[in-house]
């Protein structure tokens, strides 16, 4: 039987050339399955990425490996969608795994550390296009978004997240039978609280289904890019 732990190989790399920016952490999104051989280095990497203040790291299982042998447990169709449609912004017809998408803009194939550290270094260090605080009272999360630097016309999605912090799978079958597999913050439901035109200061509800962690979305409608995004507390 093979193991899978948390590895600290990339910590230092990652953690080298970034300062904390909890007031508007980078989105890092790793699209994985349970079912692919050349995933476990980047859901490795999701460890790491789950540990820093100033990026916020979701792990979304894709469900289109599960023919293979192995039916993922935590896939959910949703996500595979939401990779085809990163996809289609970008000029594709082909997804894969593993991808991990930062900020909705750019993405790195696999577990490319360096690259992808270039490219939360750069979002980390860019101007503020918008702000956003989100405060939870029992199931109700209210979103306050304010504009910052926006371009005019543009709706946006105000989004809310939740997510397992770790969760683990005994794989039985398919390319990594026998593996046993610590998955760091694992995806389990989308909320949309609303659509927000980015031209004043609002508010936005939205009830929770689960006592789990979450995270505020904003992102430009169609799976554009993601202008803030903020920590539930």
């Amino acid at each position: 039987m093979v193991r899978i732990a948390p590895a600290a190989v990339f910590a230092s790399l990652l953690c080298a050339t970034t300062v904390a920016a909890e007031s508007d952490p980078v989105v890092v999104e790793l699209f994985t399955s349970q079912g692919c051989s050349a995933c476990p280095p980047a859901d490795r990497l999701m460890h790491d990425l789950a540990q820093r203040e100033d990026v916020i790291g979701l792990a979304l299982h894709v469900d289109y490996w599960d023919y293979i042998g192995w039916k993922d447990e935590f896939a959910d169709p949703s996500h595979t969608e939401r990779q085809r449609d990163y996809a289609r912004q970008a000029g594709r017809s082909m997804i894969f795994t593993p991808q991990m998408v930062v900020n909705g803009q750019q993405d790195v194939v696999g577990a490319h550390v360096y690259e992808l550290n270039q490219l939360i270094d750069a979002h980390l260090t860019a101007a503020a296009e918008a702000e956003v605080v989100a405060t939870r009272t029992g199931s109700e999360v209210l979103v306050d978004v304010t504009p910052v630097e926006l371009p005019e016309g543009e709706a946006y999605d105000v989004r809310v997240v939740q997510y397992t912090p770790m969760r683990h799978a005994s794989i039985r079958r398919g390319e990594l039978a026998g593996y046993e597999m610590e998955y760091a913050n694992v995806v389990e439901s989308w909320h949309i609280a609303g659509q927000w035109d980015g031209a004043a200061s609002q508010q936005f509800s939205v009830k929770l289904t689960a006592d789990l962690p979450a995270v505020a979305l904003i992102q430009r409608v169609g799976h554009g890019p993601i202008v803030a995004a903020a920590r539930v507390k």
